[in-house]
């Protein structure tokens, strides 16, 4: 897959190895490969897990499938019951996951919170699923006929997650997928991994019977596992668009529906009536929060020619505050994943300058408050970026900034609009006529209008467009019981006892 591990080890006697998590508790399965763990702020390897094998694999979809006969026929109150408890413990010890999170991803501890208080509020809209799930009743469609729905539990689904939001991203799916009365199996993210067990042994103590979740760590062996087992019927997937691709047509050709949200290059148009305090502000955090380790940061402004110069001002000015450094420091960004991560995203700060673009941030000068051993590269800003640069075209997935100079409105929605990404953008502007036609014109899935990550509220749904996104479901929201759930149409007649004779004939309302 896309996340390439540092290297692959054997288990050494006195390696820390994190297991799988299967009916309730830690299981090793029959493989030996594990893959190296690190902490991204010293660059030093901190713990090893698992790779399961397509038997080990095989081997929880098993026990999963077990346990779903009986979770499947769990009143709803029941599973509300559990999906409250999860809530409750999930609040009351969020700051230890918060701190699992920045020691194996490296994102900040503040941000860490954040990304936990936007899957809780997932969890929070799963407890509703008593209303959720109804289905719809109409009586006498035809004399003494009525028709009514119902919505189903599919089985066992998997879940493939992403390395940077390692607890956020499993919560939108895994939330749902239970509260619905499906089972579930998790493949987290191997660079860091620890998030999911630690969410697992929460969710058995919260009451949820063993093997109903389940945990399976590895590499692509175990993906493939996932996409291509007869008795998983659905996958929700997020990380990069070939990727995503990639899983969409395996596992659909394997007979399974699938969510599969993919990258994406986020534009930020900022127009000359914009309050330019504000949208600078709004282009650092979104652009280097979490390293710009984001599927929905904001990586080009689209600035107007006439606000251009000062806008670029602003910005560079605020960057020269951000403090890089360990997340457990009170710095505002943190290291990238691993060093090769790292490596790759700074390369592209070489393309720009022979691409005729100017770099007027670097961040591979920045100060670190921190191990200089760690994956580190500061906020970057980069102007004047011609579309034709892959510094453009590509999803950089770091702490790069880049500023492409437009004449006006106009062209900046055809360069958005001609991106072969959709997932998200923004518009800053006081212009109230200019912003409603944004939010009808870009071909975006998630529209900002002086809002520069518009993630949706759980109550409505996430997902983009375009190459960032495979199938037609989006994550959590009203799409997440839809894709979690089958319905059922039942055309029910109940004979009255005077009824009699036969008739051969097509039915026919009377």
């Amino acid at each position: 897959m896309t996340d390439t591990m540092e290297r692959t080890d054997a288990v050494g006697a006195d390696t820390t190895v994190l297991e799988h998590w299967v009916n309730g508790k830690p299981w090793a399965g029959a493989s030996d490969r594990t893959g190296s763990v690190y902490n991204p702020a010293l660059g030093t390897v901190q713990k090893q897990v698992r790779f399961a094998t397509r038997d080990d694999v095989g081997e929880v979809v098993d026990a999963a499938s077990a346990a779903w006969a009986q979770w499947r026929d769990a009143s709803i109150a029941k599973r509300q019951a559990v999906m409250f408890a999860f809530r409750e413990l999930l609040n009351a010890r969020k700051e230890e996951l918060a701190e699992i999170l920045t020691s194996e991803h490296g994102k900040v501890l503040a941000d860490a919170r954040g990304e936990i208080a936007r899957g809780m509020e997932v969890v929070e809209f799963a407890c509703g699923v008593g209303h959720l799930t109804k289905g719809a009743y109409s009586e006498n469609v035809s004399t003494d006929i009525d028709v009514y729905t119902l919505r189903q539990p599919l089985g066992v689904v998997g879940i493939i997650s992403p390395f940077n939001f390692p607890a956020m991203v499993p919560l939108w799916f895994f939330s749902i997928a239970l509260a619905a009365g499906n089972a579930v199996v998790l493949k987290p993210s191997e660079k860091d991994p620890s998030a999911a067990n630690w969410l697992a042994s929460l969710l058995t103590e919260a009451g949820l019977p063993d093997g109903v979740f389940n945990v399976v760590h590895g590499d692509k062996e175990a993906v493939d596992a996932l996409l291509e087992h007869p008795d998983v019927r659905a996958i929700s997937f997020v990380g990069s668009t070939p990727i995503a691709k990639y899983v969409y047509e395996t596992a659909t050709s394997h007979g399974k529906r699938v969510q599969a949200l993919g990258g994406a290059k986020n534009h930020m148009l900022v127009l000359p009536d914009a309050d330019l305090d504000l949208a600078a502000d709004a282009a650092v955090n979104a652009g280097f929060g979490s390293a710009g380790e984001r599927c929905m940061a904001i990586s080009v402004v689209l600035a107007v020619d006439t606000v251009a110069d000062e806008f670029v001002s602003k910005v560079a000015e605020r960057m020269k505050s951000l403090k890089t450094g360990d997340g457990t420091r009170g710095c505002d960004m943190g290291p990238l994943i691993t060093g090769q991560h790292r490596d790759k995203v700074t390369s592209y700060i070489d393309v720009a300058g022979s691409d005729g673009a100017s770099v007027v941030v670097d961040g591979r000068d920045v100060e670190i408050d921190g191990d200089e051993n760690g994956f580190w590269l500061g906020p970057t800003l980069i102007d004047n970026v011609p579309t034709s640069s892959t510094v453009y075209t590509d999803e950089i997935f770091g702490p790069v900034l880049s500023v492409v100079r437009v004449e006006g409105y106009e062209e900046g929605l055809q360069i958005i609009n001609a991106s072969r990404y959709g997932n998200g953008t923004a518009i800053f502007t006081n212009d109230g006529g200019a912003a409603r036609r944004f939010q009808r014109e870009a071909t975006v899935g998630m529209i900002g209008i002086n809002v520069p990550i518009p993630v949706p509220v759980a109550y409505h749904s996430f997902g983009g467009w375009k190459a960032s996104l495979f199938g037609d479901a989006k994550a959590y929201g009203p799409h997440g019981f839809e894709f979690f759930t089958a319905e059922k149409a039942v055309t029910s007649r109940w004979l009255d006892p005077s009824h009699g004779g036969i008739n051969l004939g097509f039915p026919q309302h009377d």
